[in-house]
């Protein structure tokens, strides 16, 4: 079952979908594959699988991309599939769409898709393209669909993340990446570094399901510069990045957390 292959890495099936409407697919190939499953985690689930790799351990760079492309590559062989992944490119796959698409997630001013259950606080490491016959994902698929009732979206609340941020990066209609960027300057000791993005902590959604705060450094310190990669790189996107974090840059936010998107350069970052 691919779910408890998954869970020994503290990933899960989070949506399914078919390949044929999954637009912007930019992976060769993948026709022939007619099931897409969007794998990731909601919390911090996958933290303490992640820490005890070889990856985590090595001090090369982007560890986190390189332990989910093994799991994911792994995975997709074992299953006769594809992986791919939101840090590939450009043109990057459309992660966010894809998200979507699948379960009706919708864009928030935090630059990352926000999730009935999980609000902020839920990331996509990889895509499997599966052939016919793994109609095991789906189960996980379902658990995971379609908006719960009485979701307030961000449209409705009352955004508590926008007087938060001390920087004044977050806007009804997106994230500025820059001036959050400016704002921290590359300051390690910042509390949003040490402590998780303030805004990001002020959403009233998923409050069980918050990164533990390792985790919630681990993306920070990405993201202002403690990965020598990053910083530059999303300055020199203009920040179109659904969360720098999980992107993994991109910092998903690339982080995924939506993932990055195909999409052009921007300021500010929403769901495509």
């Amino acid at each position: 079952m691919l779910d408890e292959v998954l869970a020994r890495h503290g990933l899960s099936v989070m949506a399914c979908l078919a390949t044929e409407s999954a637009d912007g697919v930019v992976e060769a190939g993948v026709s022939s594959l007619p099931t897409l499953v969007l794998v990731g985690h909601a919390g911090s689930s996958l933290w303490p699988y992640f820490i005890a790799s070889p990856e985590y351990r090595d001090g090369l760079a982007e560890p986190l991309d390189r332990w989910s492309r093994r799991i994911g590559d792994d995975i997709a062989r074992r299953f006769g599939g594809r992986a791919v992944y939101p840090f590939d490119g450009p043109p990057f796959h459309p992660f966010q769409r894809w998200a979507m698409r699948a379960h009706g997630l919708r864009p928030s001013p935090l630059g990352v898709l926000i999730h009935p259950r999980y609000g902020p606080w839920h990331a996509y490491r990889f895509a499997l393209f599966l052939p016919d016959g793994h109609a095991d994902a789906g189960p996980g698929a379902a658990r995971q669909s379609g908006p719960d009732a009485g979701f307030v979206t961000c449209d409705t609340c009352a955004a508590p993340c926008l007087a938060a941020c001390p920087a004044g990066a977050i806007h009804r209609d997106g994230m500025d990446f820059v001036a959050c960027l400016d704002h921290l300057n590359g300051d390690v000791s910042h509390p949003c570094v040490q402590s998780g993005c303030g805004a990001r902590e002020a959403c009233p959604v998923g409050d069980g399901y918050r990164y533990v705060p390792l985790h919630a450094r681990f993306h920070m310190l990405a993201r202002v510069g403690g990965h020598p990669v990053r910083a530059p790189l999303v300055r020199q996107v203009g920040a179109r990045v659904a969360d720098v974090a999980a992107m993994d840059l991109p910092g998903g936010v690339a982080t995924a957390d939506g993932a990055a998107d195909a999409s052009p350069p921007s300021r500010r970052t929403g769901a495509a």
